[in-house]
């Protein structure tokens, strides 16, 4: 398909579709700070990339509401891009608010991973230990009813090897007034048929993905701290690293929640079955601010240490994609970051050891996990082998290739990463990089105006539009193809 396109000041006009590019050549990562970075003299192969990301945002068949999109290389960042629009009004375009430098995204699972470095933290600050019982910390018994002797440990969490499930739910509303006691106790009120509990194997010996363990772990840092979990977060890590977002919208100012993408698609739910209308218009699925305001998640009655779903440890973090690549910037320089110590070295090789590796064997043999991906029904990872190997709280990619299958990041392979890729509410994204040359990745998308699972990836288990993204990222940003 042929694109004609011209930059009109920062617009970027693609057919009848106007998409607005955030192009900044010097500014802060994530406008605060000190960790100033320049961008070089756009060549060639930036020019490319960004008319190859303005043609996939703007796909007349494949059409994404927004793209945030950073790369870095040896450690520096080279590109930095927006497209689309963070808010889009369907009656009067003219309204339609450009996504920058500055908008934040709801990250969806890599919440996960930034949850964990506020758990490494408290293990280095002496209130929590990897290996312990998670018994000593929450206050009630908790078992797998079917491994009645076995411990669950923090380790085991973080990994999705504890046993967990999402087949009973993952996250309850305060309104509702349950207790992680009356959810995870065999005889509880909202205990049900204990579907959460896996029975094939016992904990710590078999990998499943699955939010529910999330909620145990916000339970946990709460229980040791007494403090709330959304500001807990902020007060372990998002301070630290002067990164604006965080877990609860309606404490971001009116500035910032002006500046959070709505998430969408062209899509409506319709008797639990969504129903997708590609020639409709945009829906907005979430954090759509300028129409509603955030809801607290909680109030005063709240008791600190008793829902551990509530402010969503499992995905509910907003940060800007600036914002993440000071997160990876972070993890490449052993916990270091603008000077300043966030995290002990040790910190980071725990966090980016294997703890799980698939051991390559059939669902129905002897297998030590499911490689198969996300539980939720939410999740793109719906393939085969999307998940292969795991740190703690971090997604390890051992480029696996196929067709609709594997955990490959880019075509032609050869970007062996860590991290962690989200998909919620329309919205996709990934932030991978390698820690030995320094290079990462990092996209976030606003939603599809098509249904994904009618556009499977080539050559892995992602999602076409995905494999594009970051294929062409690669190509441009990190080993600069001219062609």
């Amino acid at each position: 398909m042929s694109v004609k396109f011209k930059l009109c000041g920062d617009r970027l006009k693609i057919g009848f579709t106007t998409l607005i590019t955030g192009v900044i050549f010097s500014m802060p990562l994530d406008g605060i700070g000190k960790d100033t970075f320049t961008l070089p003299p756009t060549s060639t192969p930036m020019k490319i990339l960004d008319t190859e990301l303005a043609a996939i945002v703007g796909d007349a068949e494949h059409p994404l509401a927004s793209l945030s999109v950073l790369a870095m290389r040896n450690g520096k960042v080279v590109y930095h891009r927006q497209f689309g629009n963070r808010y889009i009004d369907n009656t009067n375009p003219a309204n339609n608010v450009a996504a920058n430098a500055d908008t934040m995204y709801r990250i969806a699972s890599i919440s996960k991973l930034i949850v964990t470095l506020g758990v490494m933290k408290l293990v280095e600050d002496g209130k929590l230990k990897l290996d312990t019982d998670v018994n000593e910390y929450i206050g009630f018994k908790l078992r797998n009813p079917h491994f009645p002797d076995d411990p669950i440990t923090l380790r085991m969490l973080l990994s999705h090897t504890s046993s967990l499930r999402d087949d009973a739910g993952y996250y309850w509303d305060a309104k509702l007034g349950v207790t992680y006691q009356d959810v995870l106790v065999p005889g509880g009120k909202h205990y049900g048929k204990g579907e959460m509990w896996a029975s094939i194997a016992k904990p710590g010996t078999y990998f499943r993905y699955a939010n529910l363990p999330w909620g145990v772990v916000g339970l946990i840092m709460e229980r040791v701290t007494k403090e709330r979990f959304d500001r807990l977060m902020r007060r372990l890590i998002l301070d630290p690293m002067k990164l604006k977002g965080g877990f609860h919208p309606a404490d971001f100012s009116s500035q910032d929640l002006d500046n959070t993408a709505t998430l969408y698609r062209k899509a409506t739910d319709v008797n639990d079955k969504r129903v997708w209308d590609p020639a409709g218009p945009w829906v907005a699925q979430t954090d759509n601010y300028r129409i509603e305001k955030p809801v607290p998640r909680a109030g005063l009655e709240y008791v600190i240490g008793t829902n551990g779903s509530l402010f969503g440890p499992m995905g509910n973090c907003r940060l800007t994609a600036a914002g993440l690549g000071k997160v990876m910037l972070m993890l490449m320089n052993d916990g270091v970051h603008e000077g300043k110590k966030i995290l002990a070295r040790e910190s980071i090789r725990q966090m980016l050891s294997t703890q799980w590796r698939h051991d390559g064997k059939g669902r129905n043999g002897a297998a030590n996990g499911d490689a198969n991906g996300d539980a939720n029904g939410e999740s793109g990872y719906n393939s085969r082998e999307s998940m292969n190997a795991w740190g703690l709280g971090v997604h390890q990619f051992l480029d696996i290739s196929g067709q609709g299958r594997g955990d490959r990041l880019v075509e032609g392979g050869g970007f062996n990463a860590m991290g962690h890729l989200g998909d919620a509410w329309g919205l996709t994204s990934a932030m991978v990089f390698d820690r030995s040359t320094k290079n990462g990745m990092i996209f976030m998308t606003g939603g599809p105006g098509f249904d994904p699972e009618t556009y499977p990836g080539i050559y892995s288990s992602k999602y076409r539009h995905e494999e594009k993204i970051l294929t062409a990222i690669y190509r441009r940003a990190i080993t600069r193809l001219p062609k």
